[in-house]
């Protein structure tokens, strides 16, 4: 544990500058992905909308044009605009696309919303009635919250890599992995247990959906890369928790008034 906790904190000495805005790329990278895949599939989204919900051809053609536009419209800012827009879009898609009825699918989508909340949380201010250097009596801000939130949400896409099978790999696998989204959860070592988690998500992401080994033209390919591309925004709210820590409402913070 100390040479890991030596180690995190050697790569954020060297990282700190750059991890935020890696972070914030990775957040959206999987809203911009989709915006151009609907650009260029723009048929087949209308098609399927139109055939999902039998809405016609022009409403079909709306909600297509409307997520197209939400999805890349603000890719120029990263920012807490940015953030609501994306949280908004996010919502839209799963119920339009009946993601909702899918567990799986839903627990990924409320844990990127749980990344999108970091970052919402990252660039809210902490209130203008509070006066310069006054400490605020331990009391919790909305952005806290907001924090404890985010991190809560973001340890459901671990939720969904856990195997419950008899084997030895599965049962150490799900044990080491159930310790570290719990310390996310509580934010105890947060940094480290983070960081640890996304070394292991970035790792099972490239190994499992490795979606330019497929042929285009197969459906696995475009399955792969919606999932890739979603778990690599789930590793951005991770390293958004590896560069600016858990908040106030969290062990790590408690511990200092002890």
């Amino acid at each position: 544990v100390i040479s890991g906790l030596c180690l995190s904190r050697a790569f954020l000495r060297v990282t700190k500058q750059y991890l935020p805005h890696v972070a914030r790329l990775c957040l959206i990278s999987t809203f911009l992905e989709d915006g151009i895949r609907m650009w260029f599939q723009w048929s087949e989204q209308r098609d399927y909308i139109e055939a999902t919900w039998s809405c016609g051809f022009f409403l079909a053609t709306g909600f297509v044009l409307l997520n197209l536009i939400g999805q890349i419209g603000e890719r120029h800012s990263i920012t807490h605009r940015a953030a609501r827009v994306h949280q908004r879009v996010s919502v839209f898609q799963t119920v339009a696309y009946s993601i909702l009825w899918d567990l799986k699918f839903f627990m990924r989508n409320l844990a990127l919303g749980g990344g999108l909340l970091l970052l919402l949380a990252e660039s809210r201010s902490e209130g203008k009635s509070m006066f310069a250097g006054v400490p605020s009596m331990g009391q919790s801000s909305p952005k806290q919250y907001m924090q404890l939130g985010g991190r809560v949400l973001l340890v459901l896409m671990f939720m969904t890599l856990l195997h419950f099978d008899s084997s030895f790999f599965s049962i150490l696998q799900n044990m080491v992995g159930t310790a570290l989204i719990v310390l996310v959860a509580v934010g105890f070592k947060t940094k480290l247990a983070a960081l640890t988690l996304v070394l292991w998500l970035l790792a099972i992401n490239i190994y499992f959906n490795a979606f330019w080994t497929v042929p285009a033209y197969k459906p696995m390919h475009d399955y792969l890369k919606y999932d890739f591309f979603q778990t690599l925004s789930v590793i951005g709210g991770l390293l958004l928790l590896v560069a600016l820590g858990p908040g106030g409402v969290s062990m790590d913070e408690k511990k200092k008034e002890w």
